[in-house]
């Protein structure tokens, strides 16, 4: 059983501040079983974005694990709030999280699968 995506949120939420990093939730969606898209932000300036992984991509021992795609890498911020506007006509219950973490604090959080 997957747990709701306000919980997922808020633990992801409470672990970035406790590795030392940052986090905020920019939209709040439907709190029991809405999307979640990631951005985050690293101190260069670039920022990355992370949406839902196609379920295709969830591996058959861990079904229950968010998995995250990576689909832009930029620096520039009017790019990533228009491809996070486009996301949220289309879905409505999305959420959005801000995440200023290291990498390596990034991977202990997100899975992430790689193409």
């Amino acid at each position: 059983m997957r747990v709701t995506t306000d919980f997922w949120v808020s633990s992801i939420v409470r672990r970035a501040f406790s590795e030392g990093g940052f986090a905020a939730i920019m939209r709040r969606g439907a709190s029991e079983a809405g999307a979640v898209i990631l951005l985050a932000r690293g101190r260069t300036g670039e920022s990355r974005l992370f949406m839902p992984a196609p379920q295709s991509n969830y591996e058959e021992s861990r079904p229950v694990d968010r998995v995250f795609v990576e689909v832009l890498h930029s620096a520039d911020e009017e790019e990533i709030s228009k491809k996070i506007e486009r996301e949220q006509k289309f879905d409505p219950d999305l959420w959005v999280v801000e995440l200023e973490v290291g990498e390596a604090t990034f991977e202990k959080l997100v899975t992430v699968m790689t193409p």
